[in-house]
């Protein structure tokens, strides 16, 4: 065997230590964006069924069973590989398609809100024999992530790009944490990035500071009695939670100003002549930090143990829910609202005009004109008063996401307005809006190498040395939390 020269072997050395190449920019990406456009909107009619379809459905967190089926469906008849009833949770799933890096993720929500049952009208009507509606618009927002999920697919299967697409099922984020669930068991591991949306009443990059929150059902046991010829006798779990909502709000003035503490009681006995032995009340706290979440979130705990040691009842907690503060990447923010300048706002018909100015009729306080939902709002960052468990997200992989106007300039979510406007083509006018801007987004993220090597440099330096751990610890999901 012959000798190699010195400088054979050098050679091969440097060739060895010779750093990867970055991938080469995709070229063409404006044609391909105005391809994918063209196809969005010819499938318009499609989406929209599916989103009223939702709609209809109305089903609360974990109970999505139809909508997430629907969803599901709708990806494999486009050629997506879906894992179902992952994370332990029968109706999330993750859909895809393609191979290699990167990998670009999409958020696709669908569950309703209980108590909002409504009819698409101006007029606040419940919808018989329903209970929850739509009023976060989730029927849409479900929808628009499948569109620039197989939107992209195409552009994928067509080789005018590279890597892998995956679309997210993520039931149950109203109040139920449904994304914790998957990101800690791991289905976000290799991903590159992550594109999601909101509904809303106006088309912006969602630059604004959510807050981290946790939640939990406070359970108290006491002892039945008649209440007026044995009252001595009864131990008043009712009495408790009252005992424990009056500290907590007594609590208030000692805590950081950006907080925030609900509670509804979920019961509260059957009749006013028997002592309950049994009660519950429901209670979110919410901060921009995480840690003071915790914090404020233990002194809650001691006063329901305060309450039920007053009281002689006993009492035990359920944890819920709780998600982080949202982690902005301004990176990605910025290419994002590009591409919703380039989509535009929505453009109302007479007759959905005319509905716009009965909703904002019915709202009782000063609102921006209706024809406002055609524009877009200028970049800049905002505090947010909310909480998502996209929080949890966009501590382990870059995230950014949009808001679209679905609802008429003005309307609240959570509230029947929104519900109405999510069953009419004045949402799903919106919601294309969404898939046009995310599939926008996502093409810059497998055509612009340099674009995502960006993102994931801010997103080193924003996460820094911390450690992502789940607010709700090592609990299963609460998959009965709406009953």
């Amino acid at each position: 065997m012959k000798k190699l020269s010195i400088f054979c072997l050098l050679g091969i050395g440097l060739l060895a230590a010779r750093p990867a190449l970055p991938p080469a920019p995709v070229k063409g990406l404006k044609s391909i964006k105005a391809q994918a456009l063209r196809e969005l909107q010819a499938q318009y009619s499609d989406y929209k069924q599916v989103a009223l379809r939702i709609w209809g459905f109305a089903e609360v967190g974990y109970k999505e069973t139809q909508s997430s089926a629907l969803l599901q469906k709708t990806l494999r008849d486009n050629g997506f590989e879906v894992q179902a009833g992952v994370a332990d949770i029968p109706t999330a799933f993750v859909a895809t398609y393609g191979s290699g890096q990167p990998v670009i993720g999409v958020l696709a929500e669908f569950d309703a809100l209980p108590g909002l049952s409504q009819q698409a009208v101006p007029e606040k009507k419940p919808v018989a024999g329903l209970d929850a509606g739509h009023g976060c618009g989730h029927n849409l927002f479900g929808t628009a992530s499948v569109a620039a999920g197989i939107e992209i697919k195409k552009l994928l299967q067509e080789g005018k790009l590279r890597g892998t697409i995956k679309v997210y099922g993520t039931p149950a984020e109203e109040g139920g944490s449904g994304k914790v669930y998957m990101v800690r068991a791991g289905l976000f591991n290799g991903v590159d990035a992550v594109v999601h949306w909101h509904p809303g009443n106006e088309n912006r990059a969602m630059m604004n500071n959510y807050l981290a929150n946790t939640s939990a059902k406070f359970r108290f046991h006491g002892v039945a009695s008649h209440a007026a010829m044995s009252p001595e006798r009864g131990r008043s779990a009712l009495d408790a939670v009252e005992a424990m909502d009056n500290m907590v709000n007594m609590m208030r003035e000692h805590v950081p100003q950006e907080t925030r503490i609900h509670y509804v009681i979920t019961n509260g006995g059957k009749a006013p002549n028997v002592v309950p032995d049994y009660a519950e009340v429901y209670y979110y706290v919410r901060h921009p930090n995480r840690e003071n979440v915790k914090d404020i979130f233990a002194r809650v705990v001691k006063a329901a143990e305060g309450a039920a040691l007053g009281t002689g009842t006993t009492m035990d907690y359920e944890l819920i829910g709780g998600t982080h503060d949202l982690l902005l990447n301004e990176t990605l923010a910025r290419a994002l609202q590009t591409n919703l300048e380039q989509v535009g706002g929505v453009r109302y018909s007479p007759e959905e005009l005319a509905f716009g100015k009965q909703i904002q009729a019915s709202l009782g306080f000063a609102v921006p004109a209706v024809e406002t939902a055609g524009g877009v709002s200028p970049f800049t960052t905002r505090d947010g008063g909310g909480s998502t468990d996209v929080g949890d997200v966009s501590y382990v992989v870059p995230t950014v996401g949009l808001e679209a106007a679905t609802w008429i300039p003005g309307t609240p979510a959570h509230s029947w307005q929104a519900v109405a406007c999510s069953g009419l083509e004045v949402g799903t006018k919106g919601m294309m809006v969404a898939a046009k801007t995310m599939t926008l987004t996502a093409i810059d993220l497998f055509g612009d190498p340099a674009l995502l090597a960006k993102a994931k440099t801010e997103f080193k330096q924003d996460v820094g040395s911390y450690v992502y751990k789940p607010l709700l610890g090592d609990r299963k999901p609460a998959l009965n939390y709406r009953d």
